[in-house]
């Protein structure tokens, strides 16, 4: 079994919460799966950390498994189920309102609910005051109908618009303008940037910075906190390799970097950082995505390859959404800093020994079964291996972005 994940975004392009998918395996034959009992029990007794994130999870269900004893397992709290309509051989108004009490059993013990747009329907209205969330997938309403699901959820207390399938900048303005309150689909990870925007670091991570090197932490505590924030770890190494800092060698890890600039002078570079940086066009998702990414080559890598090439890994990771970043094409935002080949060569030509863990990582976050199932066979993991490590980079993720 494998995880994948998505966002779900707020009016501010702030992370509100995931969508879990589950992905099952048998003998190596991977397949979306809806049946969310095994994932279920994993988030239940696997990770105390995915499941006290701060961040509310979606998960599919089917009808069969929201009656599971599973349920039982889990503290409610941050947890969504998602409840598809009933089957086309159970519509009739008997079995819609026989699962209704299933629902309300569910939903009493703190679950909330969140349905497709057929919930609208008259035929579904007992199920309408269950409704936390409605989800709307763009590519079947219209705005003018998008805009009266929004106002008749207005007189459902508590009830949030969900527009899914938003893949561009005009879509999610349109979402937006029609009522919608949370975000799902590609466009979060490809915002329209102003060329060239140079791409700054949280003031919150440029405080911590300065406060370790105050203290004089040891290089290894600062080495962590480039680890943790991709951005500011992308103007450290561009700094350090710009023709101002004068080296005749170049710089490609975080590590060497902080020796050579040494604390002092890292405490100048941060504090002039910090005089400069200020809200950026980027979305915060964008960020904590590649942090999982990161995160997630580097335990893969863990158990395959060199200490040095895992933290290349965690490199091409982090960086990988670079272009989304600076508004740049990948290849020209590379070109500002210096990286190993072995980074470039995964990043810009999708080839070498990194290539199929980036492979692996993306197929996890876009529920890519057929990637998946190949690059896993072919890096010789199990879909266990895979599903652990990826619920590990996205609870020391969320720990590490909040």
């Amino acid at each position: 079994m494998a995880i994948a994940r998505q966002p779900i975004l707020d009016v501010k392009r702030n992370v509100f919460g995931y969508e879990l998918f589950d992905r099952s395996s048998d003998n190596h034959a991977y397949t979306a799966a809806s049946d969310a009992a095994l994932l279920f029990n994993l988030l239940s007794n696997a990770d105390s950390e995915m499941r006290n994130t701060s961040k509310t999870i979606f998960i599919n269900c089917t009808h069969q498994t929201l009656a599971g004893g599973h349920l039982d397992l889990i503290e409610p709290d941050r947890v969504v189920l998602e409840i598809p309509p009933m089957p086309q051989d159970q519509s009739d108004p008997e079995d819609i309102e026989a699962f209704l009490q299933t629902m309300i059993g569910v939903h009493q013990r703190g679950f909330r609910l969140a349905f497709d747009e057929s919930v609208m329907q008259d035929a579904y209205a007992n199920w309408l005051p269950l409704a936390s969330f409605v989800k709307v997938d763009i590519n079947l309403v219209t705005t003018d109908q998008l805009k009266k699901i929004a106002a008749k959820l207005t007189t459902q207390p508590g009830a949030q618009l969900v527009a899914e399938k938003i893949e561009t900048i005009d879509q999610f303005d349109a979402a937006l303008f029609a009522g919608a309150k949370l975000f799902q689909g590609y466009w979060f990870s490809r915002p329209v940037l102003v060329k060239g925007q140079t791409i700054r670091p949280t003031q919150a991570a440029i405080i911590h910075l300065i406060n370790l090197v105050r203290k004089q932490a040891s290089t290894l505590e600062i080495e962590e906190v480039f680890k943790h924030d991709p951005t500011l770890s992308f103007n450290l190494l561009r700094f350090i390799n710009s023709a101002g800092f004068g080296l005749s060698c170049e710089v490609t890890s975080f590590r060497h970097a902080v020796m050579l600039l040494g604390l002092k002078k890292l405490f100048r570079w941060a504090a002039l950082l910090m005089t400069t940086s200020g809200s950026t066009g980027a979305s915060n998702a964008v960020a904590h995505s590649a942090v999982v990414r990161g995160r997630l080559m580097e335990l893969l890598a863990a158990q395959l390859l060199s200490p040095e090439e895992c933290d290349n890994a965690f490199v091409v990771g982090i960086f990988s959404l670079l272009d989304t970043m600076l508004g740049l094409p990948l290849g020209e935002a590379l070109a500002a800093i210096s990286l190993p080949q072995s980074v470039t060569e995964a990043l810009l030509d999708g080839k070498g020994v990194l290539a199929p863990f980036l492979q692996l990582t993306l197929a996890c976050e876009n529920a890519d079964d057929t990637l998946f199932a190949e690059t896993a066979t072919e890096l010789q993991f199990t879909g266990d291996q895979v599903n652990w490590a990826h619920l590990q980079a996205l609870a020391w993720a969320e720990n590490i972005t909040g």
